[in-house]
C-alpha cells in the first residue's frame, strides 16, 4: 500500500490567519503547528467591502494585484511590508492597500513556496523566474510574453504536470485566466475575476501543459511584451486536491473526497454563470461552514443560507441548494488545501470536526 499522505503537517505549507486592522503597523503571526514563512499572501477584509489584495515574495511584498479587478499591479509601500518567519508584517496602509484599516477584520490565506529564493528557468520558449516548492506542489512563476504573436511555453518548476494554473498580467490590464484539469480540454478557460461559465478559445493554452512547462498564447492568454505572474499547483496526496463534482440540487448534496480535512476550499460552477465561493476552517471552526467570500467581487463576508458545506475528516459535504455550487446536473470545479490528512504517513487516523 502506498503512503496515505505526502505531508503530515499541512501547516508547514499552508495557513489561514485572521486579524483586526489597527491603521498603524503590526505583525501577523500564524498559529499552526509549524512556523511558516509565506510566499503568497491573499488578504480580504471580512467586515467591509474592499478589494482582495494579493502579494508574493517573487514580485515583492509591496506589489499588489486584486482578484476582483483586471487592473495591473500596484505598489503600496505602506501596506504589506514583509514576509516573516511565521507570518507577515503590515504598515500604516495610508495609501489605500486596504489590508490594515483600523477596526476592520481580515482574513489572510497563505502559501509557502521557497522562502523568496528564485531561480532562472529555461525549460520553455521564454526564460522564467521560478520559486518552486515541489514537496507542496506550488510554484510562483514570473515571465515576459514574447513581442510577436503565437504560442509559447514557460517553465513552471513543479517537476510534474500542474493540476491548476492561474495567470495574471502585472504590467497591463488583463484577466485572471485559469486552467484547471477538469475544465473542457484542451483550450477551455475560466476567469477568477468573473462569475462567467467556462469558455473556449483556440490556442488559449498553446501547446498545453506538461511536467516542465505551461502553454500560453500571445493574444489569447497573454499580451505581447507584457510581464506576468503565474501561480501553478500540482496535486499532493493528503495536502491538496483539484477536482470536480456534479450537483444534485438537494440539501443532502454531494460528498467530495479529498483525502484530508480541509482548511480551505474554493468552488465554482463552470457549465453556467455562478459565483466563486471561498470557505476556510479559521473563520468557521465548526460545521456548518457558512461564512464565505467571493474572489471576483469586493463584498464583505456573508453568512450563507443556502451556500452551506461541512468540512469532514476526509473531504467536504455540500449541504445547500444554491445553484452556484449544487445545481442539479451542474458541473462544479474546486481547489482545496488540508488542515490535517485523513491518515498520516504512519497510519494515524485524522479526526472530524
Amino acid at each position: 500500500m502506498g503512503k496515505y499522505t505526502a505531508i503530515d503537517d499541512p501547516s508547514a505549507y499552508f495557513q489561514v490567519a485572521t486579524y483586526t486592522g489597527n491603521g498603524s503597523t503590526q505583525s501577523i503571526t500564524n498559529d499552526g503547528n509549524s512556523d511558516m514563512q509565506p510566499d503568497w499572501v491573499w488578504i480580504k477584509s471580512r467586515s467591509n467591502a474592499s478589494w482582495h489584495s494579493l502579494q508574493d515574495s517573487s514580485r515583492g511584498a509591496t506589489k499588489t494585484l486584486f482578484t476582483n479587478t483586471t487592473n495591473a499591479e500596484i505598489t503600496y509601500t505602506d501596506a504589506q511590508t514583509s514576509f516573516d518567519s511565521d507570518g507577515f508584517s503590515l504598515g500604516a496602509d495610508a495609501s489605500g492597500g486596504s489590508v490594515n484599516v483600523s477596526s476592520r477584520t481580515y482574513v489572510a490565506w497563505q502559501w509557502k513556496a521557497n522562502g523568496g529564493t528564485t531561480a532562472s528557468n529555461t525549460d520553455g520558449d521564454v526564460t522564467t523566474t521560478v520559486q518552486a516548492n515541489q514537496d507542496a506542489g506550488f510554484s510562483i512563476v514570473t515571465y515576459t510574453a514574447p513581442s510577436s504573436s503565437g504560442n509559447f511555453t514557460a517553465g513552471h518548476g513543479l517537476g510534474v504536470k500542474p493540476a491548476m494554473v492561474i495567470t495574471k498580467s502585472r504590467s497591463a490590464t488583463g484577466g485572471w485566466w485559469i486552467w484547471h484539469k477538469d475544465l473542457g480540454q484542451p483550450n477551455y478557460y475560466i476567469g477568477l475575476h468573473s462569475n462567467g461559465a467556462q469558455a473556449f478559445e483556440a490556442n488559449m493554452w498553446g501547446a498545453g501543459f506538461d511536467t516542465s512547462t505551461i502553454g500560453l498564447n500571445v493574444a489569447a492568454s497573454g499580451q505581447a511584451s507584457q510581464t506576468y505572474v503565474a501561480y501553478c499547483f500540482a496535486e499532493k496526496q493528503g495536502f491538496s486536491k483539484f477536482g470536480s463534482y456534479v450537483g444534485n440540487g438537494n440539501s443532502n448534496g454531494p460528498f467530495i473526497y479529498t483525502g484530508f480535512k480541509p482548511a480551505f476550499v474554493i468552488v465554482k460552477r463552470i457549465d453556467s454563470t455562478g459565483d466563486w465561493v471561498m470557505y476556510d476552517s479559521k473563520r468557521n471552526p465548526s460545521n456548518v461552514v457558512d461564512k464565505y467570500l467571493m474572489p471576483h467581487n469586493a463584498n464583505a463576508e456573508a453568512t450563507a443560507s443556502s451556500e452551506l458545506i461541512d468540512f469532514l475528516s476526509n473531504g467536504f459535504k455540500v449541504r445547500g441548494t444554491w445553484n452556484g455550487f449544487n445545481a442539479s446536473g451542474g458541473s462544479i470545479i474546486y481547489m482545496a488545501f488540508a488542515e490535517n490528512p485523513f491518515v498520516t504517513s504512519t497510519g494515524i487516523m485524522g479526526t472530524a470536526r
